[in-house]
């Protein structure tokens, strides 16, 4: 079975459930799944429930699909994603947004649990992802193309829809909320980055560093549909910090700026309306 016949038939193990047409994908990172809760939501399909699917292994990750409303914009939410650490090939980690794309998705909202490498970036700040480097992180597209989706050297120059992103600036000034801005890294994980690492990265002017999302906003603009994210910044990166990082300490972060994110995420997706 190839990479795309694999991709139609999780597709039909979806259809079987729900003929559901998004107009946005949702991804939810660590401590931040509270939200597919608080959607209208018309089904779910469970991971397990989709042939060949990649299931999450990580604490925190529901590990299902929920279809539903955020005002009159239909969204997909994905509660838990997969990572490249998990031991998954590139193609499984890329499958989730491409199966959402297919499912008929215009945009892909993504969001995340990152480390602050910006100094001026504290626990429990938002920062929009204006661009990311992932020259780190082996290509997700590496391997046969699937011409299907799109071409074989997809151009980059523009990831983060300029006016998704204003979209979600001007919801965030309407909500009084802060927002800061910049350069997200993915790195492979599962460790955490050491101080070593951390000051390569501000080297290169990154802002926050994680072990998603950049992938998945290739594969969605490989795909061809608009792409914006948020990541919630949970913790100083190593060197910064003053103390040992963790997951929990992740975790807490998110549970603790949870309401205040879900407010922003949803209203963000609400007033996208008119522009998908």
């Amino acid at each position: 079975m190839t990479a795309y016949e694999k991709l139609q038939n999780c597709l039909a193990c979806v259809r079987e459930k729900t003929d559901f047409v998004p107009d946005v994908a949702l991804i939810l990172g660590s401590g931040l799944g509270a939200l597919a809760d608080e959607v209208e939501a018309v089904a779910t399909v469970d991971y397990h429930d989709i042939e060949g699917f990649p299931v999450s292994t990580v604490p925190g990750h529901k590990g299902r699909f929920v279809f539903g409303y955020f005002g009159d914009v239909k969204v997909v939410i994905m509660q838990g994603r997969v990572h490249f650490y998990e031991g998954y090939d590139r193609s499984d980690i890329l499958l989730p947004t491409r199966l959402m794309v297919l499912m008929g998705a215009k945009a892909l909202f993504l969001t995340n649990a990152a480390g602050g490498v910006n100094r001026n970036f504290n626990a429990g700040d938002f920062m929009l992802i204006r661009d990311h480097i992932m020259t780190i992180f082996p290509n997700p597209l590496i391997g046969a193309n699937m011409d299907e989706l799109g071409p074989r050297f997809p151009d980059m120059s523009e990831v983060y829809d300029k006016t998704l992103s204003r979209i979600i600036l001007d919801t965030a000034a309407r909500l009084e909320i802060p927002m800061q801005q910049g350069v997200y890294c993915q790195l492979t994980g599962p460790t955490f980055e050491t101080p070593a690492e951390v000051r390569m990265l501000t080297t290169l002017g990154v802002d926050a560093v994680g072990m998603s999302t950049a992938s998945e906003a290739v594969a969605a603009r490989h795909a061809g549909i608009r792409v914006c994210g948020i990541s919630c910044i949970t913790n100083q990166a190593a060197g910064i910090s003053p103390t040992p990082l963790s997951h929990e300490e992740v975790s807490e972060t998110g549970n603790r700026v949870g309401p205040l994110f879900r407010k922003l995420v949803r209203e963000s997706i609400e007033a996208m309306g008119a522009a998908l």
